[in-house]
């Protein structure tokens, strides 16, 4: 349980820190990007669920890639307190497998 609040705290600062670099990606303050990060990981998982594992970020694919990028951009929809362009949700996924390379993705 610990391992997974962590993980959501991870993602909602790398989600900031991504809105402060990247243009095109916008997160209003801490609870905006925490609600983001958990918004995120509901969506990817239940696309893992629905198009399989290839999907996943951790696969490194193409697809997986491309499927990342889909569902931050439509995470916006679910947080009034975010904005995301084409644009920047690609290049969000640049820096979300960043994350993933740092902060491990299955509780262990």
């Amino acid at each position: 349980m610990i391992g997974m609040i962590i993980r959501f705290i991870v993602s909602a600062l790398v989600l900031m820190l991504v809105s402060f670099i990247i243009p095109g990606f916008n997160v209003s303050g801490f609870t905006g990007a925490l609600i983001a990060a958990v918004i995120i990981a509901i969506l990817g998982f239940i696309a893992e669920s629905l198009l399989g594992d290839k999907v996943s970020p951790q696969s490194r694919g193409l697809v997986g890639f491309i499927t990342a990028a889909v569902v931050i951009y439509f995470a916006q929809v679910c947080v009034p307190a975010r904005s995301v362009t084409w644009w920047g949700a690609l290049l969000a996924c640049l820096f979300s497998g960043v994350r993933y390379a740092f902060v491990p993705t299955e509780l262990r």
